[in-house]
């Protein structure tokens, strides 16, 4: 078996300065050829959002690291299609992320997103996030089980059109140890548009609001909830394969 060492794209969409993107690389770059392409600002919620009416401006921390004024999908074009283009990428992790994603969040994350666009050009892709994060959470412990995690993928024989998405429970001082496959699990958000009053008189709007989750057994939600890594295999397809078959079987006419 060949000592190569596997090439690694890593992003992101808190931007390159966030402590999971940081604690992922140094961990990464100990086993392997992990090359950085993220945002120079946070995208959260950027969702799979390409920048095509703006030129996009890249900065060279180093020969492994660069920034960029794009999105987490962007990132993931660049590195493909143009700065690792001669040398392909082998493998695609984004994160890790400040905060969770999970359930219907996965539509909005930038994090899961650029998994996604990993997943559409058949580069094997994880997106890891993290629950509970606060600032100053240490994220040394769960760069390891990524780590770790990555030592099993092999094994798990994927297509690359499947993406992982990675949820860890809030850190509590000890080793990430176990970890559940999972499926979305359900939320909703309370009050999701805040308004409020500037201080000439005007109104504005927020979009926030506290969500409430779904307890469902084997859901993402559920496992993390009981201190556990949810590892949720995803798909960008969204056909309704039950319902088409249903609709192709009435045989409608105009």
């Amino acid at each position: 078996m060949s000592n190569r060492k596997k090439r690694i794209l890593i992003t992101n969409d808190d931007g390159y300065f966030s402590d999971g993107i940081k604690a992922l690389f140094k961990e990464l770059d100990k086993v392997s050829d992990v090359y950085m392409i993220a945002p120079d600002r946070e995208q959260s919620a950027s969702s799979h959002s390409l920048t095509l009416n703006n030129p996009l401006r890249v900065h060279k921390l180093d020969n492994q690291r660069y920034t960029t004024d794009g999105t987490p999908t962007d990132c993931v074009m660049l590195a493909k299609y143009h700065f690792f283009k001669k040398k392909p990428l082998e493998m695609i992790i984004s994160g890790i992320n400040h905060g969770a994603n999970m359930g219907d969040d996965v539509t909005y994350s930038g994090t899961v997103a650029a998994a996604i666009e990993g997943s559409i050009i058949k580069v094997p892709s994880i997106a890891v996030s993290m629950s509970g994060w606060a600032p100053g959470t240490p994220m040394k412990r769960a760069a390891l089980f990524v780590m770790k995690f990555l030592k099993i993928y092999i094994s798990l024989n994927l297509d690359p059109t499947t993406f992982l998405n990675i949820n860890l429970p809030p850190d509590n001082g000890k080793p990430y140890t176990e970890f559940e496959f999972t499926r979305q699990g359900i939320r909703h958000y309370k009050d999701i548009i805040i308004k409020k009053t500037d201080p000439r008189g005007k109104p504005y709007y927020w979009i926030g609001g506290k969500p409430k989750w779904k307890n469902t057994k084997g859901t993402d939600y559920e496992t993390i909830n009981r201190g556990v890594v949810s590892v949720t295999p995803l798909r960008l397809n969204f056909t309704d394969s039950d319902t088409l078959k249903k609709l192709q079987r009435l045989n409608v006419k105009i």
